[in-house]
Parts: C-alpha cells; structure tokens; sequence
C-alpha cells in the first residue's frame, strides 16, 4: 500500500475558510488524505501555533506549512504605523 500526502487545513469555518476546503478537496488527488481542522478546538490552535499559522485558512502539507501560509497575520507594529491608537 503506498503512503498518502497528508494535508491540514486550519479553518475557523468562515466562508473564506469553506472556500479554500473546497477549492483544495477539488485540486487533491488519491494521494492525498485531507484533514479540516477546527481552529475553535484549543488543541488544534495550540498545533497551529507551535507550527507558526498566524492566519486562517492555512494549509500544512505533510507536516510543513506551506509557503503561502508563511508570514500572514496580525502585525500590531504595521496597525500602529497606519493610525492605530493614534488620536486624530
């Protein structure tokens, strides 16, 4: 029997969320076996944040997230330079 890719997808099920599931259900194969994670599950947050996902969806295949899930999220530095908690 051969060995299947496996492929997670961090989703906190918003449409954005459901749009990729189905968007990557579609472009899988038989090789791959993928899994939608809750990220409402505080196990599978304390999994997404050891494996560094900052945003959602996000997508780890085989272990790795992948490069297009990199580096994505909140930056409060980048908020604070566009007006955040700065009075008008």
């Amino acid at each position: 029997m051969r060995a299947k890719r496996k492929i997670e997808i961090f989703s906190a099920g918003c449409p954005v969320c459901d749009g990729t599931v189905d968007e990557i259900r579609k472009a899988s194969c038989q090789s791959c076996d993928v899994d939608v994670l809750n990220m409402n599950e505080p196990m599978v947050a304390a999994r997404a944040k050891a494996l560094g996902i900052r945003s959602v969806p996000a997508v780890v295949i085989d272990g790795k997230l992948a490069d297009c899930c990199t580096g994505r999220g909140v930056d409060i530095k980048i908020l604070q330079a566009a007006g955040l908690g700065k009075s008008l």
